[in-house]
């Protein structure tokens, strides 16, 4: 929409301040506030803001930093109260001199989308981002219990999260979100919402503005939503599977090939082999917590070996089936991603590893249909060249500093801060003290 009708709307919306959101090199969301009275200002001359505080941005002396609103993203805040209407624009985030900032990780897909672009592509992902619904345990703490009692696609007429997930999904259907389903998942008290297909760009977008839609409503409902890759320990952990394929600018599917015996073009079995190869590689960035590397464990349906098949939930990339007729749904499901990671990296490096798999002719290994990968011995695996994935942040990060690819995708600048950061929660993550150490050793040692 224009200037006029964008103005015209937020007028009749009734809003009466502005959220202008985005996130750091961790996925956090971060906003400026202001009156709606000011957002013509805002439009015309962006906002300038102290980045030095903020992780992964300037330091103090350079903090000086300027957000330039998107005003595709304009959304209202559902929940808040009508007195005090609140809308939501994203931005970008330029230097003072006027140039992007590298290290702004919405900028960064954004510059990499416009490059494939001009390649003739764009770059559509689907993601399903699982959480859980936690009861509180007095006014401070949250005690990991779930919600309910539910299994995978469980319902109850009485069931009281059906009530608080159908509160969600109108949340986030009025802040644009295109829901195409909601359900129980496997472990008590997960859910998953999932949203339409879209470009990379805007599907980030939506996972971040899904991710604390929930958050807002689950605390109205006097509870916590986690998207905490593994909250409770002997349970599943959630995950973000990503559904990905690459179209022409035509809107043509191109890893579609009638001919082929999987449906799947050259040009998918290139995205497939990248994706495979650069999987240690871009792990931190997709899985990026000390918590994430307790959900890539063996026995609870997450990905833990690198291979690809048709329909085999065991594989790390999964080929769903389609349709016949339509083409357009032919796409590589990537099991890895995590929901506390930062949805524009993660985006980032998994479609420069695809990338590179294309550029480079590369071609996947035999797939492994008709084989649980977990129940494989580690000799199985040697003899069929299946690798795995890191089993900590720390290897994770160690393999980063060995992808050329994954680093050029980041560039320095958020390849720095990224790793900086991740480092700084690895080492206060090393030093501290668990309960599980002190009930095994205190007495024993």
């Amino acid at each position: 929409m224009d200037r006029k009708e964008l103005l015209k709307r937020i007028s009749e919306d009734n809003v009466k301040f502005i959220s202008f959101q985005f996130t750091d090199v961790n996925g956090t969301v971060k906003s400026l506030d202001m009156p709606v009275e000011r957002l013509e200002g805002a439009l015309d001359d962006g906002i300038w803001f102290d980045g030095s505080s903020v992780e992964g941005f300037c330091r103090i002396q350079e903090s000086d930093m300027h957000l330039r609103v998107d005003p595709e993203t304009y959304a209202v805040l559902p929940w808040s109260p009508a007195d005090m209407r609140r809308g939501r624009f994203f931005c970008d985030i330029y230097m003072p001199d006027g140039s992007p900032f590298e290290g702004d990780p919405r900028g960064a897909l954004k510059r990499a989308l416009a490059v494939l672009k001009e390649r003739g592509m764009t770059f559509k992902v689907g993601p399903e981002p699982e959480f859980f619904l936690l009861k509180k345990n007095g006014s401070q703490s949250i005690h990991p219990v779930p919600h309910d009692v539910g299994g995978y696609f469980d319902f109850s007429p009485n069931d009281e999260a059906v009530r608080v997930r159908t509160e969600l999904i109108r949340a986030l259907s009025q802040m644009g979100l295109k829901v195409e389903v909601g359900h129980h998942e496997v472990a008590l008290g997960q859910h998953e919402i999932d949203f339409e297909f879209d470009d990379a760009l805007q599907t980030a977008d939506n996972v971040l503005t899904l991710k604390y839609t929930v958050k807002a409503i689950a605390a109205q409902n006097d509870l916590v939503a986690s998207f905490m890759p593994k909250p409770i320990f002997g349970i599943n952990g959630s995950g973000m599977h990503c559904h990905q394929s690459l179209f022409d600018l035509k809107g043509n599917n191109l890893f579609f090939d009638a001919s082929d015996a999987f449906s799947l073009s050259k040009t998918a079995y290139g995205f497939i082999a990248g994706q495979l190869q650069h999987a240690r590689g871009f792990s931190a960035v997709v899985a990026p917590t000390v918590n994430s590397y307790k959900r890539l464990v063996p026995g609870y349906e997450a990905p833990v070996y690198i291979g690809w098949a048709q329909t085999n939930r065991s594989a790390l990339i999964r080929i769903p089936r389609y349709k016949p007729g339509k083409d357009k749904a032919v796409r590589a499901e990537l099991r890895c991603p995590d929901p506390s990671s930062n949805p524009y990296l993660t985006f980032l490096t998994i479609l420069a590893a695809g990338m590179d798999g294309i550029d480079r002719g590369l071609l996947p290994p035999t797939p492994l249909n008709n084989i649980n990968v977990y129940e494989l011995t580690a000799s199985d695996r040697k003899r069929m060249k299946v690798g795995n994935l890191p089993g900590s942040l720390h290897e994770a990060l160690v393999e980063l500093e060995k992808a050329p690819v994954i680093k050029n995708a980041l560039g320095p600048s958020l390849y720095e801060a990224f790793t900086r950061s991740r480092l700084a929660e690895w080492e206060q993550y090393r030093i501290n003290v668990t309960d599980w150490e002190v009930e095994h050793y205190l007495e024993t040692a």
